[in-house]
């Protein structure tokens, strides 16, 4: 059963963001927030709000993303460095000064830009089965996917000047994501448009590596060997550009898939007990 609830932020003159903290938080212990992937919720984390061995570790503070869950804001328009903003102002909102940050596939760019846009406040990242590029050639030459082939279709269906109260995601697409709940969270006209929009931002994101440079806090990639959709060969080529990063290692999870944190929670789980405890100061 989802216990999300919503508070209000100032970035793009409103917010309404969307959050899971499973347990009161407790200032003592560190923070780790996390960022969902595309057109899922923070239920994606349900199998680490009941490990009572993590939450016991430290708070969990999910943040649903601007386009999903039940995070609104007036723009249709935003990006990803938008959330990143936002969600920096609801750790401020919620009294949490400090944080690490795990984030599965688009979640994974946001956990960059929190840290490079508050390098003070951010004490770790955690990308989870993700890119950082643009959808470009070069990762789809090392086995990534090809985002444009394959959303180009539903942004173009879902681009329409008249109202589309009986809008509602087509099966097919809802089966390419594995996720039948989608078509629950993104009914009517404003489902529409914020579906819409989030399949913009997936498409035509820009690429992160030149900037990997800036990152200072340490850096665990996590990704699975079977992951469908970014490859384990582009992760490697990545992970190095962290080259001022105390820290900067891949660890990759035998047979896990692009939903790592789900599909392998027990290993993402051990792994972030280990990474927070050993960095967070």
């Amino acid at each position: 059963m989802s216990t999300t609830k919503t508070v209000e932020v100032p970035h793009l003159g409103g917010i309404k963001a969307g959050y899971q903290m499973p347990h009161p938080y407790d200032a003592s212990k560190p923070t780790l927030v996390l960022v969902n992937s595309f057109t899922t919720s923070s239920d994606l984390y349900r199998s680490q709000y009941e490990n009572q061995k993590l939450t016991s570790a430290m708070n969990l503070l999910a943040i649903e993303l601007l386009g999903h869950g039940q995070t609104r804001t007036k723009s249709e328009n935003f990006t990803y460095w938008d959330t990143a903003i936002m969600n920096l102002q609801v750790m401020e909102v919620l009294g949490v000064k400090k944080a690490f940050v795990l984030g599965t596939s688009q979640g994974g760019w946001i956990t960059v830009r929190m840290a490079l846009l508050a390098p003070d406040r951010i004490e770790g990242i955690i990308p989870l089965g993700t890119s950082l590029d643009y959808e470009s050639e070069r990762t789809r030459s090392l086995g990534c996917w090809n985002g444009p082939s394959l959303l180009t279709g539903s942004i173009d269906a879902w681009t329409s000047k008249n109202p589309t109260p009986d809008f509602e995601p087509e099966d097919e697409f809802c089966n390419f994501l594995i996720d039948m709940t989608i078509k629950s969270n993104y009914r009517g006209d404003d489902g529409r448009r914020r579906a819409r929009m989030a399949a913009i931002n997936l498409r035509e994101r820009d690429g992160l590596l030149g900037r990997l440079f800036d990152v200072q806090c340490p850096v665990m990639w996590l990704h699975g060997t079977d992951d469908a959709v970014y490859s384990v060969a582009n992760a490697e080529q990545e992970i190095k550009l962290f080259v001022n990063s105390p820290s900067a290692n891949l660890v990759t999870v035998k047979d896990g898939q692009h939903f790592l944190s789900a599909s392998h929670p027990q290993e993402v789980d051990n792994a972030l007990i280990e990474f927070v405890g050993k960095w967070h100061k």
